[in-house]
């Protein structure tokens, strides 16, 4: 699992912006000694996550492989180097992990969106967009 934070970097090296706190439920490389959110409102985990994917049944062997061979490239500290000054701030987490991320904000996230009233609009090039309807 990656954070990404890209215009959060460019906006606080530039002075243009002040950061208060991480909207991940944990401190972030890209902000250290910034506190949560969730370290004054108990729960709260908005942050950005970009994973992997393979197709449903790809054979829980390959899962492993694959997963044992990203972490390796993702934690040598050259990489991560280059992540962190892109704006990325490397996880990775396992696949059950990542699963059960992916899962928890499906389940928050729908609730959002049906408290809402939101609605897909699918009115623009056959992109989804969620808009909110009074």
């Amino acid at each position: 699992m990656l954070v990404v934070d890209c215009l959060f970097v460019l906006h606080r090296e530039s002075g243009r912006l002040r950061a208060l706190a991480v909207t991940s439920s944990r401190q972030s490389a890209l902000a250290p000694g910034l506190p949560t959110i969730a370290a004054t409102v108990p729960g709260y985990d908005a942050g950005t996550i970009t994973g992997i994917w393979a197709p449903a049944k790809t054979p829980q062997a390959v899962i492993n492989l694959l997963d044992q061979e990203i972490v390796k490239f993702l934690t040598q500290p050259e990489i991560r180097e280059r992540f962190l000054k892109a704006g990325v701030d490397v996880v990775g987490s396992s696949p059950a992990e990542f699963a059960a991320t992916m899962k928890s904000d499906m389940l928050m996230w729908s609730k959002v969106i049906k408290d809402a009233g939101m609605r897909v609009n699918w009115q623009f090039s056959g992109i989804a967009f969620i808009q909110c309807v009074a």
